[in-house]
Parts: C-alpha cells; sequence; structure tokens
C-alpha cells in the first residue's frame, strides 16, 4: 500500500508516517 501524507512534519503527520512506516506501508511525505 502507498500513503501520500501533506503535512507529515507536525505532531500528528509524523505519528502517522511512523505508524505507517512499522506496518510495511510505503510512506510518501510532502
Amino acid at each position: 500500500m502507498r500513503l501520500l501524507v501533506t503535512g507529515g512534519s507536525g505532531f500528528i503527520g509524523t505519528n502517522l508516517v511512523q505508524h505507517a512506516l512499522d506496518h510495511g506501508v510505503e510512506v510518501l511525505n510532502l
């Protein structure tokens, strides 16, 4: 699965990206 995150450097975005990566999701952070 792929996930596009805008605002991934904020508090919620940081936790969302880390959670997705822990579950094997490919993340593109803008």
